[in-house]
This record gives C-alpha cells, sequence and structure tokens, in this order.
C-alpha cells in the first residue's frame, strides 16, 4: 500500500545534532549524528564523536540544532487554503454546480494544481506524512503516485479521494460519493478502492460548513449497517477507516460498525471510551480519536465578520467545538489513542499550522508539550500503520526528519518554522512557506 520510493538521492549526515526522538516523555540525545543513505533511509545513528561518515556524504553541521522525525498531519483537505469558505456555496444546489464544473477536464487540472500547491505549502511547514480527507475527485491519488515516483517532491500521501456519504449529507456532492444502504455504499467503497485510493472516509453526521438548519451538524445521516459494509471492504484490503462523527450518537455508531478513526468526536461516556480501546470490528482491534482543534476553535474563538460563518453554522460551531475539547480531554485522560489532524483547507486552517494543532491540544486538551508531539509524530504513525516506515527516528526508516532551533517537547512553536525539512531523505533547503497575515494574526491573538 504505501511503495518506497527507489530513485537514489544524495547520501548526507546531520552532524552534532539533539535528537528529539519524539516519545512521549519528551527524551533528547544529546551531539548525535543520522546518516541517510541514497535509498532515503536512516543508515546509522550515533554519537558523533564516535562515528565514521563517508566521504562521499553531504555533512550538515546541526551544531545547537535539535532533528527530530517529520510531523504527521491525519486529516487534511487539499482543495482550499484555509480562506474562509463561502457558506453560499455550501448548500447542496450550489455543490452540484460547482461540483459538475470542476467534472470537466479543465476543473480537474485546476482541481490539481490547487492540490499540488497545497501539498507543497504542508511540505515546507515540517509535515512528511498526510491523510487526505475528503477530496474533490482523485487528484491525491495522482500526487502520491507522483511522489512515490520521485517525479514530484512531497510528503507521503495517504489519499482518500471522495468521502463516502448519504444522499445531501455531508460533503455531498462536491467531496462525496452519495449511495443509500449497505449495497450502495459497498459499491461506492469499491470505486474508491479501484482508483487507487489508500484510506476511506464516511460521513457519519452532518457538519457544520454545510449544515442548512439548526440540529444538522452532528445530525447521524449513515446508519451502522452502510458504515459496516465499507468497514468490511476496507479492511479487507487493510485499509483503515475514518468517520467525520460530530455528536455522542454518531461517534457510537460509527465504532459498532468497525471504524478506524473517528474525526472531530464529541462528549464521550464510559461505554464509547471502552470502545475506542477493545473495537472487535476496527482493523486492528482498537479505534482512535483525531480531534480536529484547529477547526472548532477557529470558528468559535474568532467573530463572524472574520470567518464568514453564517449562524445557523456558528451556533452548530459551538455545540459541536465544546464536544470535541470534552471528549479529547476525556480521551486522554482515559488512555485513547489520540492523534493529530488539522482539517487543513477549512476556514481559517492553513495548510502551514499543524504546529498550531499541537499548540491547541496542550492548552484545551490536557496534553503536554512532549504528549502533543508524540501524538503529531509516533502516535499518528501508529494510529495510521505506518509506524514500520515513518514517525520515528530509527535505523532503517524512512527519513522524515526536522531540523528545529529548539526542543518541540518544550517549546511546540519552533515548529512552525523548521530551518530544514527532509522527506524520504530528499531535504527541503530553507523551507518558506507563504503566510496569510489576515488569519493569522487574529489566531495568534485570539488562541
Amino acid at each position: 500500500m504505501l511503495p518506497g520510493r527507489t530513485s537514489k538521492i544524495e547520501p548526507f549526515a546531520i552532524d552534532h545534532a539533539t535528537i528529539g526522538t519524539g516519545d512521549v516523555d519528551g527524551t533528547t540525545l544529546s551531539d548525535m549524528s543520522v546518516v541517510v543513505n541514497e535509498t532515503g533511509r536512516i543508515e546509522t545513528i550515533a554519537p558523533s564523536d564516535t562515528i565514521g561518515i563517508p566521504a562521499h556524504y553531504h555533512r550538515i553541521d546541526a551544531t545547537g540544532k535539535y532533528v527530530a522525525p517529520g510531523l504527521i498531519n491525519a486529516h487534511v483537505h487539499l482543495f482550499s487554503d484555509g480562506r474562509p469558505l463561502d457558506p453560499d456555496r455550501a448548500t447542496p444546489r450550489a455543490q452540484k454546480r460547482l461540483k459538475s464544473l470542476l467534472s470537466t477536464p479543465g476543473g480537474r487540472a485546476v482541481a490539481t494544481s490547487k492540490a499540488r500547491t497545497n501539498l507543497t505549502t504542508l511540505l515546507r511547514s515540517g509535515v512528511t506524512t498526510v491523510r487526505t480527507l475528503g477530496d474533490i475527485g482523485y487528484e491525491a491519488v495522482a500526487l502520491r503516485r507522483k511522489v512515490e515516483s520521485g517525479a514530484l517532491l512531497g510528503p507521503r500521501i495517504l489519499a482518500s479521494g471522495p468521502m463516502l456519504a448519504v444522499p445531501e449529507g455531508h460533503g455531498a456532492p462536491l467531496v462525496a460519493l452519495t449511495g443509500e444502504g449497505p449495497d450502495e455504499s459497498r459499491r461506492n467503497a469499491e470505486t474508491n478502492i479501484d482508483h487507487g485510493v489508500n484510506v476511506l472516509k464516511i460521513a457519519a453526521t452532518g457538519g457544520i460548513t454545510d449544515a442548512q438548519e439548526p440540529g444538522e451538524a452532528g445530525r447521524p445521516q449513515m446508519d451502522v449497517a452502510s458504515m459496516r459494509a465499507i468497514c468490511d471492504v476496507a479492511h479487507a484490503d487493510d485499509m483503515i477507516v475514518a468517520a467525520h462523527a460530530q455528536s455522542p450518537e454518531g461517534v457510537r455508531a460509527a465504532l459498532e460498525a468497525g471504524v478506524d478513526t473517528i474525526e472531530h468526536g464529541a462528549h464521550l461516556n464510559e461505554e464509547t471510551l471502552e470502545l475506542f480501546a477493545d473495537n472487535p470490528h476496527a482493523l486492528r482491534g482498537y479505534s482512535a480519536l483525531i480531534p480536529t482543534m484547529s477547526a472548532g476553535l477557529a470558528l468559535t474563538a474568532l467573530p463572524q465578520e472574520l470567518t464568514g460563518i453564517n449562524d445557523i453554522q456558528a451556533a452548530s460551531a459551538k455545540e459541536i467545538t465544546d464536544g470535541m475539547i470534552a471528549g479529547a480531554r476525556n480521551a486522554h485522560m482515559h488512555g485513547v489513542k489520540v492523534g493529530v489532524g488539522t482539517d487543513s483547507g477549512m476556514t481559517f486552517v492553513t495548510q502551514y499550522s499543524t504546529w498550531r494543532e499541537l499548540y491547541l491540544l496542550a492548552h484545551y486538551a490536557g496534553f503536554s508539550a512532549a504528549e502533543a508531539f508524540h501524538a503529531a509524530t509516533q502516535g499518528n504513525a501508529e494510529i495510521l500503520g505506518i509506524s514500520r516506515e515513518t514517525g520515528s527516528i530509527t535505523v532503517g526508516k524512512s527519513a522524515d526528519l526536522l531540523v528545529l532551533d529548539d526542543d518541540p517537547a518544550r517549546d511546540l512553536r519552533t515548529l512552525a518554522s523548521p530551518k530544514l525539512v527532509v522527506t524520504a531523505g530528499r531535504p527541503v533547503w530553507r523551507p518558506h512557506v507563504r503566510h496569510i497575515e489576515s488569519i493569522d494574526a487574529p489566531l495568534d491573538t485570539k488562541l
């Protein structure tokens, strides 16, 4: 499912760095060298004064710097850069018109170009693995193949294609295939798999961005039998399933169906917490929570004249964000696996602000800085089933690395400006992203 990139690169070593391991305790290793070979994998990790680096390896002096695992963002959308979405385009009729336009050859080219730009921004901000969860078409699949072949410098991609929803459900029809009942839901899952996706996403409940009436956001939409059919198809192909779920009832139904990750979440009771920890229908016997604090808190902390959301969306955002924060705190307190995803591309959630999600987990959900960084690296790698490939600085794993000014287990803001990003052994020298000041300034003030 995740073939390695085989084209050779220039081998190199990062010398005299402090390694931030990304474990839950925030362990660091001083004056270390990390050696990367021509296949883009970590060859050696050793104290700098004991290691012999081949003469033809490029050497990077990282004295006074920290080297850390690359970030993993488990919930991204590549169709937007985070500027406010227009509520008038969220109606089913408007989505249908836009979907028709984007389904033309020219529209597909525009969608792919925008996705590629946003993917580059994610990489330059320190994200070396992404999971897309709701695409216009299969543009993320095409980009994944280019990254894997070495034709495009980008992060590792787990691509969902369109999410799977009920007719006129969340995300439909712009970023969703729709169907009713187990048979149609199963066929839609198979359609996505035939197009090359390597994860699936279900819209289990309504959402904030396209809610047209009070109470629609979070209202259960897809029944358990239909979600179970999707999970069965995916799990037979060793593929995990995510579910958009923004109410206690929706979360419970999705877990009963066997989804592997709950996106956003809600208030969690003891029974639901137990189902996260021991889920017999999930691929690996448990489910994880991806809270997406960035998306909810931006809509509740900032005035509507900035975010552009309507009154229905604003009221929905307050209720759902309160539940999401409570759910994240409770899950963390009870040992449920909690990962990191930003819902990038949604209103006021830029592609370069993964670091902010970690900051919000620490300030609103009870995580320490070390725990938040762990969740975005080793934790996400385990949740997504890619821990043999990435998530930690380990010999034999892909060289997905960051060079930073400070220890991210102590200062999460250092992740906002990496000095070097390495993806599968390919360096991004002097990474820089173009910031959107009209988004950053209000968030920096309010959050």
